[in-house]
């Protein structure tokens, strides 16, 4: 009989303690182009062991996710971010923006300038319905659309590479305060002109060869930054 193990048992067990590991001198009928490779057979206790890790590990349905309803969601309070897209040229980068809003419950996206905006095909396909649940507005340009934002009170920040940027792992969130996170073009960043009319500055820390990130990723790290602060908040 085995013995169920426990989560904290599960970090001692040894590998020769799991199961017996037969060594199999031929493998009949397979041709296999790395036959000076070790091939082994591995005993029923291991696949035992197997079973109780799908047990502890076993993927939750979405019906066990608990996601509110379009209804729900429009009604619940949101993280107190907009997001502001500056001219970002990709449809399906600003599909992916939705759908990391809403998985963060942004409370909206504003459009700017060249960045399309719903209804569109290539927006959907990385959105999956979320351009329908977080709410988004379009501004001509994106110094109109930062203007506005200043006079209803938002601190708004710039996602970019600046002078005197903060990095994110240091970038401390406040309860209580609405924030604007500005992200720019894919290829040339935030506007200078957006840049000046901000308070200030995040960036990603990067430890690769590429001086920069995709867009709708650099959403993502970022928002769910300020999520994981702010979220005991609302």
């Amino acid at each position: 009989m085995v013995t169920e193990p426990t989560l904290d048992d599960a970090a001692d067990y040894r590998f020769d303690n799991l199961y017996r590991v037969n060594w199999i001198e031929k493998l009949p009928d397979y041709q296999y182009q790395c036959l000076h490779l070790p091939f082994y057979q591995i005993c029923d206790t291991f696949g035992c062991e197997i079973n109780h890790s799908e047990a502890i590990m076993r993927k939750i349905t979405n019906e066990e996710l608990g996601r509110p309803s379009a209804e729900e969601f429009a009604a619940m309070e949101k993280m107190p971010v907009t997001v502001v897209l500056d001219n970002v040229r990709s449809a399906q980068n600003v599909g992916a923006f939705f759908r990391t809003g809403d998985a963060f419950a942004v409370e909206r996206i504003a459009l700017c300038g060249i960045t399309a905006v719903p209804p569109s095909r290539d927006i959907h396909k990385t959105a999956l319905g979320a351009e329908q649940t977080v709410r988004w507005c379009h501004y001509a340009t994106t110094p109109e659309c930062l203007a506005q934002l200043r006079a209803e009170g938002y601190e708004i920040y710039a996602v970019e590479q600046v002078e005197g940027a903060v990095m994110l792992d240091a970038f401390r969130a406040r309860q209580g305060v609405k924030y604007a996170l500005v992200f720019g073009n894919e290829v040339d960043g935030v506007g200078q002109e957006a840049v000046d009319m901000c308070d200030g500055a995040v960036e990603i820390p990067q430890a690769g060869t590429k001086h920069s990130i995709n867009v709708s990723v650099a959403g993502g790290v970022v928002l769910w930054a300020i999520f994981s602060q702010l979220r005991a908040g609302f």
